[in-house]
């Protein structure tokens, strides 16, 4: 039985190394897998080579490794390329896109999707992504990457923007959770719900909620949703993911809308103009809404870790429960034929006809030995891709900024983002334009690095 090379970009992530390749060595046919484990960090690297050696010790598997701090060497003759990587770190660069924002009163929760975050997170994050393409039509050209990288959107639509025969696919786990946040408000068994979602990454919506009935036919569910909210019920704390961060803003936009949205409350929050509002302490109260959560999050992550790296060093053997992330499942069906459904970020080639072409969206696909295969969703009700497209817009101006290599389309990224928009003025965009590029200007490419623009 032949089995695949896995190659693993920025394999340091130690904690998200462990859940992919958990789960990849739980299926029959990708036991004896081989991981090329490559990371620029050498300490965190060999931190993962003994995670790997006890997840392989535990699940008495045949899997081998490899360690590399050279891209290249990691890539060769890979047939999946898992990418998982941070440029500049939660320190200086996460810390940087909070408190600079900060000093123009723009507050943020998560900033690593769209908002001035996200813009800058894609700037610094695009360049090292498009050289990991390179590499891959020179080592390994049909190689298929899972791209597990933030902010998703904008990685996925340059990627295809200048790579289109990269095999590519954006993963991100904001429907499963939602399902199973939804799941537990509502005391219902996850495997008795089916849901159809599409949209783009983190601002998709649950297009259908529905309960799978004993006599095989199906009960629609939101309106049990939105009574629940109503009378108060939901969202259940519970149900929460994460302690500081409550259902409530996605709540409220169903109550709007009339659909869920599959990304989390503290991040939906800072995509949109109505919650986070300088002088409105009371919108963040009443919607739970955490302020510079994200820091917070890193902080409590890295403690986490270095916990659970001293209790996996005393054991021999380690717990290998299955995650819900869904590279594991791409590479089984893809390497054995045996279909499966994934959501998936792809670029847009009529699948979603109510959106432009070339964006980055997420929609169901079919995956088999053919590889990635999105389904087309029509008749999304359009005060949802109105939303969409208002973030749509931010991201198609950050790719554009890398493509054409002008920096003042950053500038005008910034002023279309919905939340940005709302609270400053052009000159206060501007000139916090200015002061994040100077403070990321040792993470970003030479172009974005130039003298200040001119004032108007």
């Amino acid at each position: 039985m032949s089995f695949p090379k896995i190659g693993f970009i920025g394999a340091g992530s130690t904690v998200f190394m462990k859940n992919i390749v958990g789960d990849v060595l739980q299926w029959e046919a990708l036991k004896g897998a081989h991981f090329s484990l490559m990371d620029i960090n050498e300490q965190r690297l060999l931190e993962s080579e003994m995670v790997f050696k006890k997840l392989v010790s535990s699940l008495e598997v045949q899997a081998t490794y490899s360690l590399h701090t050279d891209q290249k060497e990691a890539l060769r003759e890979a047939n999946f390329v898992v990418v998982a990587f941070q440029i500049g770190g939660f320190e200086p660069c996460t810390v940087t896109d909070f408190e600079i924002p900060k000093k123009y009163g723009l507050r943020q929760t998560i900033a690593d999707t769209v908002g001035i975050g996200g813009i800058m997170r894609g700037l610094r994050t695009v360049p090292h992504l498009w050289k990991i393409c390179e590499d891959i039509l020179e080592l390994c050209p049909n190689a298929i990457v899972l791209q597990y990288v933030n902010p998703m959107a904008i990685n996925t639509w340059a990627i295809a923007k200048k790579y289109p025969e990269i095999k590519q696919v954006g993963l991100c786990h904001s429907v499963q959770h939602t399902v199973n946040e939804l799941a537990s408000d509502l005391k219902i068994p996850v495997n008795k719900i089916r849901y159809l979602s599409a949209g783009i990454n983190h601002v998709a919506y649950f297009l259908k909620f529905e309960e799978v009935l004993d006599n095989g036919s199906f009960k629609d569910l939101y309106p049990a949703l939105k009574k629940g909210y109503e009378d108060g019920i939901f969202p259940r704390p519970e149900s929460m993911t994460h302690a500081r961060c409550p259902n409530k803003v996605r709540y409220e936009m169903m109550k709007r809308v009339g659909y869920f949205a599959t990304e989390s409350s503290e991040h939906f929050a800072e995509y949109v103009p109505w919650f986070i509002k300088s002088g409105r302490e009371d919108l963040i109260e009443k919607f739970g809404i955490p302020l510079d959560e994200y820091p917070k999050r890193c902080v409590e992550q890295v403690e986490e870790w270095q916990n659970q790296l001293e209790e996996f060093k005393s054991k021999d053997k380690i717990d290998v429960p299955n995650s819900v992330e869904y590279a594991s499942q791409i590479i089984n069906s893809v390497w054995t034929g045996d279909p499966s459904t994934i959501y998936g970020n792809v670029s847009n080639k009529g699948f979603i006809p109510d959106l432009p072409d070339g964006c980055a969206i997420e929609v169901p696909c079919l995956v088999d030995a053919k590889g990635i295969n999105p389904e087309q969703v029509t008749n999304i009700p359009p005060q949802l891709t109105a939303i969409m497209r208002s973030n749509i817009n931010v991201q198609e101006l950050t790719v554009e900024a890398l493509i054409s290599q002008d920096r003042q389309y950053v500038y005008h990224a910034a002023m279309m983002d919905p939340h940005t928009g709302a609270e400053l003025d052009l000159e206060q965009i501007w000139l916090m334009v200015d002061d994040l590029l100077e403070a990321h200007k040792d993470w970003l490419p030479d172009f974005l690095s130039k003298t200040s623009h001119e004032r108007l």
